[in-house]
This record gives C-alpha cells, structure tokens and sequence, in this order.
C-alpha cells in the first residue's frame, strides 16, 4: 500500500527541524544524502538514555546492567534491520570510514605482498581510501572503472579480478550519482575466485530494505545518520568472520565477535538513538516481526521516495543545458539525483537554492573519482539533490521553479 499524504504529514510533524524557516520561508532538506534529519523519538532515546543509564557496561549495579541490556538490545534491532543471523554479528564505531579503516588493518594481516584488493571507480572514498593505505604494506590497488552512463564497468571487473584478490571493495549505491550496483554479481564474481566481498551500504541502506544474510556478503557497512538516526558507525560480519581476523585491540577488549573491532567505550546514547531511528522506520510498515517491518516499512518509504525522484527528474530533464549524471529514472536507482549546468558553477547553484531556503549539496560528496570520470573538478562539482521520507511533491515543485529561475538569468 502507497504512502499517502496524511501519512507523510504525520511523519514531517516528528522532526523537529521541520519548523525551521529562512529568509520567511520554510527550509526544504534535499540535502539527505549528507545526513537526515532526525525525529523527536532518537531524540528522546538519546537524552532517555542519559538520564536513565548513564554507566559503561559490566558493571554490578542498575544503571550499568541497564545500558548492558540496552546496548544488546541494539545489536538485535539493527540485526533484523539489516536482516542479520544475530545481534552477534553486528559491532559498531564511531563513523563508517573509522570500522572500515579498522577492518582493513585486520584483513591485512592477513594479506601478504603481492596480494591484490579490488576498489571501484564509483566508490565514496570511505570504500577507497583504507584499500589504497595498503599499498604501502605491499599489497596491490586496483581500481574497476565506471562507465558513461554511471554504471559499474562490470567487465573491467571480470578482467581485473584474478588468483591473486584476496578482496573486492564496493558500495552497493552510489552516493555521488544514485547507480545501485548488482552486488549478487559482484558477490559471486568474487566468491568464484575465493574472494571476500567489503560492500558499502552507507547510502543503500537509506533506502532500499536488505537481508545481508541472504545476500552473502562477508562485511557490510552503514551509518545511521543517514537513516534519521545520530552519527555512528555499523559493521556487519559474516558470522565467525569476524573472529579470525587480528584487529587492533585492547588486551582488557572482549577478544570475540561483535566487540572484537570495537575499540574503546563506546556512544551508548547515541545507540540509543539508532533504536528509536529503527523504530521509527518500522512504524512506516507493517509485518508479523521487527524484520518484516523494516523491510516492508523501507520498501513503501522507497516507493514513495521515488515517486518524488521522478517528479524532479522529469521537471530537471526539461530545463535548457543541464546535464544529468547517472543511470536514468527507469532504472533501479536511489532516489538521489545529480548534474551539473553547463554555464554555471555548481557552487552558484548551490547558494541561489540556499537563499531560497532550499537545501542541497555540491561538490564531490567524496567521490572524487566520478568527477574525475566526468571532468567536473574544475566546475564546482555536481549539484546533488536527494529525496527523503520527509520531502513533499510541493517542495520538489518549487526546488524545480528555483532552479528555472536560476536558469532562466544565466
């Protein structure tokens, strides 16, 4: 069942910076891609967990054994968010880009000189930058090109993935573009030469629903800010991977999976906040089971987040010398739209929405191979425009007469 306008207007009242206005006008937050805004439940959660266990774990008294119960709690909740096998499975970190630079430390170890990583052109450098620090470890980078079009060169792929990968390193969407790339491919394309598989969901897991366990992959990580959660970090191991790998570790740390990469104490109120953030999500569904719930819940969300993509990407299409980047709106995608203008700079763009109290992003979002791939460094980037379950057909109505307006005078 589509979500319907009664639906979405109940949903805008929980957030909070929805009364934010600018200039007189009420701010429009296309800027998701980047981080959502959260609603009034994380924020209770956070302050909730606060004031009512306020105490590390493992400790003898109630507030201690409280945010114990909690803290494993969260594991569960984000398990069946994702649809992992167990809370076992599930550690988490103070950002993405923090767990992955900690995994690759720990798959190194493992890795001798010679051995090769695969990384993507089409990757946030968050999938990139901890492969390439390998290099000097001896390990040989290579990187598998994108295409025209913003898709995954997956025959580069083919001929570049050899005896000698030891790992495939790849997001399943891109951030930069919105190109949602067929993981099953690549997982058994790494799988057929005895390959791990790192995916980066940071802006999959934003909106599409997942099973990581029927997906099979090895490692996959995400961050729930972008899910209308506070900043942390969340790495999912294939069960009893995680145990052989040599991690960087405190030797008073749990030596076992999930806390093995879990470095230090970690942000209990804030996972108090990735719960509430779950919860929240869930709330949009409906099912027999918090797993059924996610997933039936970020299907609709999907559904309805598209229906606005296409509705901007229409409305873009028409408007004279702009350039849209990436797969086409017929395709699976996000719902997370780029271009650029072909006599104005990105960053010009960016400020005559902002002024309107219209939020979006410009640059390279940490993708900087997809402007290199495109030449656009030197233009200020892309405008990234991305839809989330707070933004409405009438808010992509007047980003549209924005932009013709900003046209229209150059």
């Amino acid at each position: 069942m589509a979500i319907d306008q009664h639906e979405i207007e109940r949903l805008r009242a929980q957030f909070p910076a929805q009364a934010r206005t600018l200039n007189g006008k009420p701010i429009a937050y296309f800027d998701g891609p980047g981080g959502t805004q959260v609603p009034d439940s994380v924020l209770e959660a956070i302050q909730t967990s606060y004031v009512e266990r306020n105490a590390n774990f493992d400790g003898a008294f109630s507030t201690s054994k409280e945010n114990g119960d909690a803290t494993s709690k969260v594991r569960d909740i984000v398990a069946n968010f994702l649809g992992a096998e167990s809370g076992e499975t599930i550690s988490f970190g103070a950002n993405m880009t923090s767990l992955n630079y900690a995994l690759s430390r720990g798959l190194a170890r493992g890795f001798s000189p010679g051995d090769e990583v695969i990384i993507t052109a089409l990757d946030h450098e968050a999938n990139r930058g901890p492969w390439l620090s390998l290099e000097r470890l001896g390990i040989k980078v290579v990187e598998a090109a994108m295409l025209d079009n913003g898709e995954l060169d997956y025959d580069d792929l083919t001929q570049k993935i050899n005896s000698k990968t030891k790992l495939v390193a790849v997001g399943l969407a891109s951030n930069a573009i919105g190109t949602v790339n067929d993981i099953d491919r690549v997982i058994n394309l790494a799988k057929s030469h005895g390959a791990l598989v790192v995916g980066d969901a940071v802006h999959y897991a934003a909106h599409f629903p997942l099973n990581v366990s029927e997906l099979g992959i090895d490692f996959l990580l995400c961050s729930a800010y972008k899910f209308y959660g506070p900043h942390i970090g969340i790495l999912y191991s294939r069960p009893g991977l995680l145990a052989s790998i040599d991690t960087d570790r405190l030797s008073t740390q749990k030596q076992t999976a999930p806390y093995r990469i879990e470095t230090g104490t970690l942000n209990y109120p804030a996972l108090a906040g990735v719960a509430a953030a779950i919860d929240f999500i869930n709330g949009m569904g409906a099912g027999g089971d918090l797993a059924g719930s996610a997933h039936n819940a970020m299907q609709r969300l999907h559904d309805y987040e598209m229906s606005l993509a296409t509705q901007y990407y229409d409305g873009l299409s028409a408007l004279p010398d702009v350039l849209i980047r990436g797969p086409s709106i017929e395709t699976l995608r996000t719902p997370t739209i780029s271009f650029n203008h072909q006599n104005a700079n990105a960053k010009e763009i960016a400020e005559h929405l902002a002024n309107e109290a219209i939020q979006v992003w410009h640059g390279h979002f940490y993708a900087q191979r997809v402007l290199d791939h495109y030449d656009l460094s030197d233009k200020g980037g892309l405008i990234r425009v991305g839809m989330s379950a707070y933004n409405t057909a009438e808010e992509v109505s007047r980003l549209l007469n924005a932009l013709e307006d900003f046209i229209r005078r150059c």
